[in-house]
């Protein structure tokens, strides 16, 4: 990409920054409405970046510059932030072509003064770093930013807390994520595992493309997508493809032909975990956008009676499309919610239930990065009481030896196998079969966090 794309790109990223906070909206949603897709694809790059990483690129500019980020310009802090994400996360890419464009959009969006204090921050940071990517093994941690799980960008001067004295306080600024979270999985899996979630957490994760059995093999599509110059590899285990070089989803060949559906490797676990058999009746009660109510089909042969609903009707309208486009209509059935009693009462319930619960994504932070900034312990608490009333709800709906199958792409106990527990002591006629917890994780074949459980309903209840 050449330095004109690159700037162009990095001046929608620092406008959709803005505007995203101005508004309380989604980034992701504000780049959606940018037409170039070059420069969109690599304006969401950079925004996605700094949302992963706002705070400590926030404690970066307030160190070094010693101005709190409150009293600076929403439209200049964001340009700074832009910059300060690509010379401490983007070693590749020369300090010299960051602060270049940076100043030059400073001075079309704002006023030359507000340039020159672009300008000045920018000089100061590079100033004051020693190494932008050293080896962590052998960088002081107070005084480096963690970009990968061996790389940091050093300075010489401490930007973070020191580890020995709170680990906690260390990984919540160095990961730009909240203190209770940090503690909570501290408490919960130990500092090992804490540090691989927290790396997870702000990856740049990677595209998997589950296959449509009904209609090709996982060998065959590779086939198809490696003959367009797609990059991609197979995943021997789970059968799905790793996308390994940028590209439009819509536009890759197999896509329009309903060849496969998108999916993290953890967000599949939940169906396999479940292993629906043909000439089930099965309910997807939070359906939208339709990932695991196609994936049921597909794992059934197209042979089992699925019913698929969501409480939002307009994101029903995505459950639909996705069924169509993957050839599935024949076995799935999309109703509204206030339709789902009627086909309880038709069919006399349903041989498994579905919930694909709303939960605090606390799994997904690297695909969803601002959800660590509004997240809180009471929104964990509420959200956990909407999950044990889905969990009840979805039990009266269920025939004798009836299954349940509960999931979330969140990490938290309360939300898991905490709840799990909870429903089943309050319920003795249900038994749980078997749960996974699965962590995010930055190797290779990098992947969301999750929670599945299955759990069976005993004859005469």
């Amino acid at each position: 990409m050449d330095e004109q794309q690159t700037g162009t790109a990095r001046s929608i990223a620092a406008e959709a920054l803005s505007e995203a906070e101005a508004h309380r909206q989604f980034a992701g949603e504000v780049l959606e409405r940018y037409p170039q897709l070059t420069e969109r694809q690599r304006a969401t790059d950079l925004v996605f970046g700094v949302m992963r990483n706002r705070s400590a690129i926030d404690l970066v500019i307030e160190k070094i510059s010693t101005c709190p980020v409150r009293r600076i310009q929403n439209k200049v802090l964001n340009i700074l932030r832009v910059a300060v994400y690509e010379i401490i996360y983007c070693p590749q890419t020369p300090d010299y072509a960051i602060v270049d464009a940076a100043v030059d959009y400073a001075k079309h969006a704002a006023k030359t003064k507000q340039a020159g204090f672009v300008n000045a921050v920018l000089r100061q940071i590079i100033r004051h770093i020693l190494s932008r990517q050293r080896p962590l093994e052998k960088a002081p941690p107070p005084r480096t930013l963690p970009q990968t799980p061996d790389t940091g960008c050093e300075f010489d001067i401490e930007i973070l807390p020191d580890p020995d004295v709170s680990q906690a306080r260390y990984m919540s600024r160095a990961f730009s994520l909240p203190d209770w979270l940090v503690k909570s999985w501290l408490d919960e899996f130990g500092r090992e595992n804490t540090i691989q979630i927290c790396f997870a957490s702000n990856r740049r994760p990677s595209v998997y493309l589950r296959p449509n059995p009904l209609k090709t093999t996982a060998e065959s599509l590779w086939g198809k997508l490696k003959a367009e110059g797609v990059e991609c590899e197979i995943l021997a285990e789970s059968r799905m493809i790793k996308l390994t070089g940028p590209g439009a989803i819509t536009a890759l060949p197999g896509f329009d032909e309903g060849l496969f559906t998108v999916q993290d490797l953890s967000a599949a676990q939940a169906v396999r975990l479940l292993n629906p058999q043909p000439g089930w009746t099965i309910l997807d009660l939070c359906a939208a956008p339709g990932t695991k109510t196609t994936q049921l089909a597909e794992t059934t042969a197209g042979k089992a009676k699925i019913v698929a609903t969501d409480i939002d009707n307009q994101r029903l309208n995505m459950v639909r499309e996705n069924v169509a486009r993957l050839g599935l209509a024949d076995c799935v059935t999309v109703v509204e919610y206030h339709e789902v009693d009627d086909c309880v009462q038709r069919l006399g319930g349903f041989d498994c239930v579905l919930i694909d619960a709303p939960c605090s994504n606390t799994g997904v932070l690297a695909r969803r990065p601002e959800v660590r900034h509004r997240i809180t312990k009471k929104a964990v608490e509420k959200l956990a009481a909407v999950q044990a009333e889905l969990l009840s709800n979805a039990a009266e709906m269920l025939k004798p030896q009836g299954v349940l199958c509960y999931s979330t792409c969140s990490i938290q106990p309360e939300e898991n196998a905490l709840l799990i527990r909870g429903f089943i002591g309050e319920n003795p006629g249900f038994k749980l079969k078997t749960e996974k917890l699965t962590l995010p994780s930055a190797e290779t074949f990098d992947q969301d966090g999750s929670f599945a459980a299955v759990i069976t309903k005993e004859d005469g209840v």
